[in-house]
Parts: C-alpha cells; structure tokens; sequence
C-alpha cells in the first residue's frame, strides 16, 4: 500500500504543469539568435524558369516556437508550391560540440519521395543560410535557402541550387511576414 501512494504521488507530479514552462530557462546566446524566427509567419514568392525549375507562386504558413526545454526551435509549415500542398515539421539548434547550427525537417505531405533532411546552417547577423542537397535526374544538386531578416517582422528568403557548388542560380525568391508573437 505504501509503496502504492508512492507511485501515485510520483505520477501525480509527473503528469502535473510542467515547472519548466512556468519558469523557462534562459536562451544561450546562440539560441537567441533563432528567436527572430519564432511567431507565425505567412511567406509568398515566386519559383522562376529556370533550366532547374518552372515558373510558379508558392505560399508558406510557417508557426514556430521554443520546445518546453528552450533548446529547440519548432516550426511547422503548411506550404502551397504552385498549387501543391507539402507540410513539414522543422526543428532548428545549436549543437555545442560541434559549434553550429543544425535545421532538420520531416516530412508528412506533398513532398514526393522526400526524406527527413538535416543540413548545417550559419548565421551571420541578420543572414541565415541552410545548406543542403537533393538530387535532380540522378545528379547531386547543391542547395542554398537564404533568409535575410530586414527586421523582426519581415524578411526575405532565396532558393539557389548550384551543380558544381561554384555557379549559384536562384530558383524561388519571396517574402515573409510575421503575422504574430510567439506564444509564450
């Protein structure tokens, strides 16, 4: 019996508020930096005519925010590509041993034959850059998505894919608009 109500007080704090929530850790300063991305956001752009793609518009609906622990930006996105649905989840850190920022997305729809991708990235003042790769008729394709955050509320975003990593050519280029705060 004791050990009973033991292990029903036990569960009780276990299944209670989370303590962390109530008094959140402070974020490292390399964590900060991923702050300006949290909140809701709504991209639109433009896929361009290029050798490596077709003309198009495409819509983003991006909603991020900080993991309980506040070590891990969530986001998760419900995007239009000319007229297709793709949802993904993101999750964006820093990785301590390496000294870097990670951006890692999974994928549930309207991605044919996409897998869960990991790609570093940088961040160099108001400039975020993912680097990645895919593949186009059995080529490896290198990839570049580039934010440049023009203020907490605005910011642009640029696709460019390279075959030699040397000759860069953009692809989709729009704008995203924070359409509110994170919830805290």
């Amino acid at each position: 019996m004791k050990y009973a109500m033991l292990f029903l007080a036990l569960a009780g704090l276990l299944a209670g508020p989370d303590v962390r929530a109530a008094n959140p850790q402070p974020l490292s300063p390399e964590l900060k930096k991923l702050n300006i991305a949290a909140g809701r956001w709504v991209f639109h752009g433009k896929s361009l005519a290029t050798p490596y793609s077709k003309a198009g518009t495409w819509t983003w609906h991006e909603n991020c925010r900080w993991s309980s622990d506040r070590l891990y930006l969530e986001c998760t996105f419900a995007n239009t590509w000319s007229g297709q649905p793709v949802r993904s989840l993101v999750v964006d850190t820093w990785n301590s041993h390496d000294k870097s920022y990670w951006h890692y997305e999974m994928f549930s729809a309207g991605a044919s034959g996409q897998h869960p991708f990991s790609s570093r990235m940088t961040i160099r003042g108001n400039v975020w850059t993912e680097y990645g790769s895919d593949r186009s008729n059995g080529k490896k394709i290198k990839e570049r998505i580039i934010y440049t955050y023009a203020s907490p509320t605005q910011v642009g975003v640029e696709i460019r894919i390279s075959k030699d990593g040397a000759h860069w050519t953009t692809v989709d280029k729009g704008e995203g608009v924070r359409l509110a705060e994170p919830a805290s």
